[in-house]
This record gives structure tokens, sequence and C-alpha cells, in this order.
């Protein structure tokens, strides 16, 4: 199907064959388009979502821009431009399609729910947590350094990792039961983790980082319980999964952190992580 260049298939492979080099390209940039293409690749179609639907803008036989979206999920873009962002709206709208949500740098993201409300309707609604995107410069290790040592989770040690996982989902507010029957379905299923552990064998933190995808590793998730901040032990475990990534075969590491909070952006930055964008999220709710 193609309209104003745009082309969308539900087929994940198709989209990669048509977008894999624009995407990798830029990996930073594209970091959440790579990442849920190569999941519902591993995991088959509609493992995260109801319908899947995958877009790429081929404007004079290139590549300009790319969309996903895995229904409840909200709709992802890579950077578009205004006028891109208006093409891509109208030919959702045409096709009867209605995410809750759009997610992807500010500019995107905004230009999106814009066009969106001219062509539909429908009020967008800025969501109150806005992430930025950073990616790792030279790692520099913290100083002073908390007593213990990092142990990364194997197999063997599936309910630890339920558990930490369980606890940030809550902390951040997330929509998802995490426990051992859930776990394969979740998006945390294919992290590789690392606690942070105190001398006496304590677990006190947690980091997690995605496979390595298009030259390309992201840190998430890093977790320390309320009570037991103020260590070190999140810069320890943080430091510990950053210096993993490029031994894993990483070219560029990046993670996200919440813009609201200044203690762990100011923590990433002492360790060497250089912001890159803002991004954003608008949900939809019906006119009136």
């Amino acid at each position: 199907m193609r309209s104003r260049g745009w082309y969308l298939t539900e087929d994940v492979d198709d989209f990669l064959a048509r977008a894999g080099g624009f995407l990798r390209a830029r990996p930073a940039e594209h970091v959440m388009q790579l990442t849920w293409a190569e999941r519902v690749r591993t995991r088959g179609r509609g493992a995260f979502g109801r319908a899947d639907v995958f877009g790429v803008l081929e404007e004079d036989g290139e590549v300009r821009g790319t969309f996903y979206h895995l229904p409840p999920r909200a709709l992802g873009l890579s950077p578009l431009t205004p006028e891109q962002a208006d093409s891509l709206a109208a030919r959702l709208a045409d096709l009867g399609h209605t995410p809750a949500a759009v997610g992807a740098d500010h500019d995107s993201a905004t230009a999106f729910a814009e066009a969106w409300q001219r062509h539909t309707g429908v009020t967008p609604k800025l969501r109150d947590v806005r992430v930025r995107l950073y990616r790792l410069g030279i790692l520099t290790p913290p100083d002073p350094h908390p007593e213990g040592r990092a142990r990364v989770l194997g197999k063997r040690d599936l309910g630890q990792a339920v558990f930490w996982c369980g606890e940030f989902a809550k902390a951040v507010g997330e929509d998802v039961t995490i426990d051992a029957e859930t776990w394969p379905s979740t998006r945390y299923a294919d992290k590789r983790y690392t606690l942070w552990e105190t001398p006496d064998g304590t677990p006190v933190s947690i980091a997690g980082m995605n496979p390595l995808i298009g030259g390309q590793i992201q840190v998430d998730i890093v977790y320390t319980p309320v009570h037991l901040r103020g260590h070190g032990y999140a810069a320890a475990v943080s430091a510990e999964v950053s210096r993993a990534a490029p031994a894993a075969g990483a070219q560029e590491v990046v993670l996200f952190a919440d813009r609201s909070n200044p203690t762990s952006n100011a923590l990433y930055q002492r360790l060497g992580y250089r912001p890159l964008s803002d991004w954003s999220g608008y949900d939809f709710a019906p006119a009136g």
C-alpha cells in the first residue's frame, strides 16, 4: 500500500529489508525502531500487539523515515519533519488507524500530534514523563567506588530478575504484571541483567542491557530501591554494564533517563554519557 510515499507492511522482515540500512546508519536515533523490530522478528508477529504494522517513507528511491505500531502500545516514529509527520497522519487516518499515543524525539512527536489533531479532531495530551537519550563517550568509572561486586544474572537467577524488574516497573508506573508466568511475554525477558551486591552478598541495585542490535546496545533498566540510594550502587552497576556492552561487540552504547530526575541525569553524565535528544509522548483523547 502506497500513498504520499509511505509504504505499510505487517511483515517485519519486509520492513527491515526496506529500512534496515537506513536505521543502522544512525542506530542511536533509531534505537526504538531497531529494538522493537528485532523483538517482533525474534518472538513473532502479535507477540507485543494486536495488529503489528510498520511503515517506510520512500522518496526518490531513498528511505526518509519509518514508524512502527504494535497496538495497544504507542506509535513509534523515527525523526520526521513536520511535512513528513503530516503525510503519515493523513495516511493512517485514511486507513482508519487509531493509535492511542505517539512517542519519539520531541519535535517529531509534537509534529505528529498536531497533524493527528488536524486530520482527526483528536486532542493530544503531552505526557508528564519525558526522557533524554544519551550516548556513551569515554566511560569514567565512579570514584570512590562502593564496596561490593557485580554479578551477572543467569538462567538460574530468574526469580531475582523477575523481582527486580517488577520493582522497577512499579516505580516507573508501568502497567504490566511481571511474574514467572508472564515473564516470557514482557519486554524484560530479552535483557541481560547485572546486580550490584554488598560484600555480604545482599543485592542492592540492578542494571540491564538489551541485546546487540545494529552494532548498538541500550542500557535498560537501572534501579535501586529508595532506601538504598545515595551509596553509589547505581553508579557502580551502571558502569559495569556500560563496560560490558563494548566487550559484547557494541560500537555505541545508549540509554534513556527521566528528564525530571536530576540525580540520574548527573550520574550518567559523570560516567561519560552525553545527551543526544529529548523524547516525548502524547496520548490521544477524542475531541470534546
